[in-house]
């Protein structure tokens, strides 16, 4: 946590109750929309409303203290940068979401890199497809 309190103080930001409650709530749900983290935070705090989940959210991930991808067609995921840089594989069939090290992808981004000068954000990357476990 103290790395998070750093981090908000050095970009002149205080950590505030609701922002400690959001980012703990990221950081146990993994990866969650708005509304989830809502519903996480609430069992907490009555006085959180989505405006203040999705305002905030947007500031942490300004800060660099969260990220966001698109698992679905609707509201962004956001999943908590303090374990690993990753991207994301979703099933079609069964909605499992897999964290991927950037790793893997390195043959590509190099080619990006040669080929069109290009330096690719894998963070909000997310390939769909169908999971091992699912015919």
């Amino acid at each position: 946590m103290s790395d998070w309190r750093s981090t908000l103080r050095e970009k002149g930001y205080r950590l505030t109750p609701q922002r400690e409650l959001i980012l703990d709530a990221v950081d146990t749900l993994g990866h969650a929309t708005p509304d989830e983290v809502l519903a996480e935070v609430r069992k907490h705090s009555e006085a959180l409303n989505v405006s203040t989940v999705y305002r905030t959210l947007e500031v942490l991930e300004e800060l660099g203290l969260v990220r966001h991808a698109h698992l679905s067609d609707r509201a962004p995921t956001y999943h908590s940068v303090r374990d690993h840089e990753h991207f994301h594989l979703k099933c079609r069939n069964c909605h499992r979401v897999i964290s991927v090290d950037p790793e893997v992808l390195e043959p590509l981004l190099a080619r990006l890199r040669a080929d069109h000068a290009f330096e690719a954000d894998v963070g909000h990357l997310t390939v769909f497809g169908t999971c091992q476990e699912c015919p």
